[in-house]
């Protein structure tokens, strides 16, 4: 196992400054990047422990407060054990600020945060590997489509409303997309429906997007995450499994 050396850290954008986490192994050679992008709670210690875990594997990850706009992280105050339907109030605060990172907002920042990592040390020449979870798959994918030449490959878990029948529907960027992809969906998943799977799997291979998508059998929306009552162990580590397969392939 490789030690990790994490910190946080700023990355300046053009409407401010994301307060970040990076995570990298402690030998501190440049290593492929990864541009990990939050759920709704935000950047949080279990995002922490996520970064850490790829750090671990040989990667140097980025992890940016997609809601600095709304202030430092925690952006929400959070219990320790995040229960949504214990504490529908946190839905009341949380949704105003998603709503707010509108899609040209978010890819503004996305260029900020590629453009940082092209620039530290710790991250290797040349294009980065992306993971994102639940909204984080959105902007995964919307990032892909927006950035083909910086980004090598990006994953998607648990992610929602990425097939819809709006205008601005993130699977509608397959045209632009040159990484490879993978998407892991919840089937207990209701802003991820069957018809949303296979309209995002038809647009992909219509554009001749390498790419596979699996559906965890079981697993609820927002599966990947310990510090929720969403939490599957074993859907968890199934996308461990995934997503280091796509960064070894990618890298």
């Amino acid at each position: 196992m490789t030690s990790v050396q994490a910190t946080d850290v700023d990355v300046p954008t053009e409407d401010g400054v994301a307060d970040a986490y990076l995570a990298h192994p402690g030998d501190g050679l440049p290593r492929p990047g990864v541009l990990l992008y939050q759920d709704a709670f935000g950047l949080r210690p279990h995002l922490r422990s996520m970064a850490d875990r790829l750090a671990e594997a040989g990667y140097t990850v980025l992890v940016p407060n997609v809601f600095y706009r709304h202030g430092r992280s925690p952006v929400f105050e959070l219990p320790e054990f995040i229960d949504p339907a214990a504490r529908p109030e946190l839905w009341e605060k949380i949704v105003p600020v998603m709503q707010s990172l509108t899609p040209e907002l978010a890819m503004r920042d996305a260029g900020a945060y590629l453009r940082w990592m092209a620039q530290r040390p710790e991250v290797a020449d040349g294009p980065v590997a992306l993971t994102g979870y639940c909204m984080g798959a959105r902007l995964a994918l919307r990032t892909a489509g927006a950035y083909p030449e910086r980004v090598a490959a990006a994953a998607g878990f648990h992610g929602g409303q990425l097939a819809t029948d709006a205008p601005d529907s993130p699977h509608l960027v397959a045209e632009h997309v040159t990484a490879e992809l993978y998407f892991g969906h919840a089937d207990a998943d209701q802003s991820m429906p069957p018809e949303q799977m296979e309209r995002l799997a038809g647009a992909l291979t219509a554009a001749g997007v390498r790419h596979r998508y699996e559906v965890y059998e079981g697993a609820h929306h927002g599966y990947t995450q310990a510090d929720t009552s969403a939490y599957d162990r074993a859907a968890a580590e199934r996308h461990w499994a995934a997503l280091l397969d796509l960064l070894k392939r990618t890298f």
